[in-house]
């Protein structure tokens, strides 16, 4: 039998040309079927090269989300950002200051670069996401008020402020939504924790409704998928390898249909309102053995939002197949996940911990992204 399709090499490989027919390329397919696909990175290079352009114009990318780490690689990785940094320094600015003016230049230039998406498409689609610090994911008082200040500050009507669906999060996502701010719910990892980020969304919603405000207001929910099976690997049989994150998405796919067509939704719908969409994340391959399009394959489904990285939305463009959509009604994913249970696995234990684990990692690579930035300006300052 035949061995998974050839991983590109490490990092990005962009293509110079395509070597495709547009009408056989996988990213068009996924388009075509109803789905959302947006490149899961940023950079400086990305936006000055067109490369992101040529994205949106040739593989079907209407729309983009960074993180902490992100931006870290990106600033730490080249001298893109130096003049820049530069100018800010010479202004006073430092430290998350200076990041987040960093940040909105680049996210506010994606963002005019998607906003003929979101026209066409009235608000659908054509979103950019940025994150708020990671170090307030248990305050949500101080979240609410970030977000606000972030969406105001960017003055673009196409951005999403990503916000943790942690315990602690899930009140400013409420709020925030309340408050008229697009929100991108992140690090959820199963099916309770997207309901609670979906119920989150709605109460906001019908609050605005009850005050007679416009409950036209978007929203994503972010559910991670290849960490589920980082965590088991070596764990379970080889029958289970790579499938329990596949199963979990459809998991959380049947989920998201049902409440989409639930009554208090579609009362809201009936006021104005649009369903918070699932988005698929963290859908790159990590397992080296297992095809490098494995998740985006799998869960490709109508309504839905896929965020991939850039060397994976590469890799479904130059040899990605999608064939079907995933089964709306979760298919066989409750039998898998039984699987998973006899073999000893946890899954109630294992959500929490990896939503414990995302957002400890988040804090960790904004930590890194503070002392990248604060070593890039004392060398900037003393190349002056």
């Amino acid at each position: 039998m035949a061995g998974p399709p050839a991983r590109p090499p490490d990092g990005p490989r962009r293509l110079p040309i395509l070597s495709r027919n547009d009408a056989m390329i996988a990213t068009r397919t996924l388009h075509d079927l109803g789905q959302s696909l947006w490149l899961d990175n940023i950079t400086r290079d990305l936006l000055e090269s067109g490369t992101l352009a040529r994205y949106i114009a040739e593989l079907s990318v209407t729309g983009l989300t960074s993180n902490p780490t992100i931006f870290d690689h990106a600033i730490k990785g080249s001298a893109d950002y130096d003049a820049a940094i530069r100018s800010k320094l010479k202004s006073g600015k430092s430290g998350e200051a200076l990041f987040f003016e960093l940040a909105l230049e680049d996210v506010t230039r994606a963002a005019d670069l998607f906003r003929p998406v979101h026209e066409r498409t009235r608000g659908v689609d054509g979103w950019v996401s940025l994150e708020v610090s990671p170090l307030l994911a248990r305050d949500a008082a101080t979240t609410l008020a970030v977000a606000k200040a972030l969406h105001a500050s960017a003055g673009r009507p196409n951005l999403f402020i990503k916000i943790p669906g942690t315990r602690e999060g899930l009140p400013a996502v409420e709020e925030a939504i309340f408050a008229g701010v697009p929100v991108n719910v992140t690090l959820l990892f199963s099916r309770a924790q997207y309901a609670a980020a979906a119920d989150a969304y709605l109460r906001g919603i019908e609050r605005r409704i009850a005050a007679g405000l416009s409950p036209d207001v978007a929203s994503v929910a972010s559910l991670f998928v290849s960490r589920w099976d980082v965590a088991v690997a070596g764990k379970v049989p080889a029958n289970l390898v790579n499938r329990l994150g596949i199963a979990i998405g459809h998991d959380c796919l049947r989920a998201y249909y049902d409440h989409v067509a639930s009554a208090g939704v579609r009362r809201a719908m009936n006021a104005g309102a649009r369903p918070q969409r699932l988005l698929f994340a963290s859908t790159g391959t990590k397992d080296p053995k297992a095809s490098d399009t494995l998740y985006v394959e799998a869960l490709a489904a109508p309504l839905t939002v896929n965020t991939i990285p850039e060397a994976t939305l590469l890799a479904v463009a130059d040899h990605g197949r999608v064939t079907a959509a995933a089964p709306a009604d979760g298919g066989d994913c409750a039998a898998v996940l039984g699987e998973f249970s006899r073999a000893g696995i946890d899954l109630d234990a294992l959500a929490a911990r990896l939503q414990d684990e995302g957002a400890a990692s988040f804090v960790q690579s904004w930590n890194d992204l503070m002392a990248v930035l604060a070593s890039k300006c004392a060398a900037l300052a003393r190349a002056a």
